[in-house]
């Protein structure tokens, strides 16, 4: 017998948009929206967070899931915003930036203590991994000890990478963002700081984050005997 799928498990998530409609669009029109459409520096603020909120709000009716990212876009669009309206020192865009990170990174580390790891939600969604297969290989192997001693080890180079991120950002804005915030130069800043960010700081942070998942592969393989192709469901589907 086929068995049926429900729609949180053929639906799936279009990361390039959920990027571009939470993070980069907002914060484009953030920097631009006053140049580019005329917009007072409120009303821009509060089409920028449209984007986030509409998003989350399309997701969740979707996938019956709240969008981490959408959550990030909403807070960081919300404090560069604030930050500019309210005419603040641009040291506190080095603070957001650097902060935001950092929480994240404490976040990770903390949900290690309670029911719902980030970890496992990050990499050990059901919709991409079966979960139930890995469940009953590790009890028949008695491996889950070991198995949870394996998702901290991963956690915590996935903290790192937040960390290194938290670093990075605050340094790269601290360079960038000089001009008085509210000024047509601070905007502009924030638009390069953007720009150098995908290369600076997203690009160690993903080689971090490749090695934990190596990690967490290699380490499944090693607890079960399961080669990772035997446990993404998209192998499944084409098998």
């Amino acid at each position: 017998m086929q068995e049926t799928q429900t729609p949180t498990q053929t639906r799936k998530e279009n990361t390039f948009l959920s990027l571009g409609l939470n993070i980069f669009l907002p914060a484009l029109i953030l920097m631009k929206g006053s140049q580019w459409f005329g917009l007072p520096p409120a009303t821009n603020l509060v089409l920028a967070l449209a984007f986030p909120i509409g998003y989350g709000c399309y997701d969740f009716l979707i996938r019956r899931k709240y969008n981490v990212f959408s959550i990030i876009g909403f807070v960081s669009i919300l404090l560069t915003g604030g930050i500019g309206l309210l005419e603040m020192s641009p040291q506190w865009i080095a603070v957001k930036e650097a902060g935001i990170p950092a929480l994240l990174g404490i976040a990770v580390l903390v949900s290690l203590r309670t029911r719902y790891p980030i970890i496992k939600f990050l990499l050990l969604r059901d919709e991409f991994i079966d979960v139930n297969r890995l469940n009953r290989e590790l009890d028949a192997t008695g491996n889950h000890n070991a198995f949870e001693k394996l998702l901290a080890r991963c956690t915590c180079l996935l903290a790192f990478s937040f960390l290194v991120s938290a670093i990075l950002n605050f340094v790269l804005a601290r360079i960038i963002v000089v001009s008085p915030s509210g000024t047509e130069a601070f905007n502009d800043e924030l638009g390069r700081m953007t720009l150098w960010s995908l290369l600076v700081i997203a690009v160690p942070c993903m080689i971090i984050m490749m090695i934990a998942l190596f990690h967490l592969f290699r380490g499944i393989k090693t607890l079960t005997g399961l080669e990772m192709e035997m446990l993404l469901r998209d192998a499944q589907k084409k098998a």
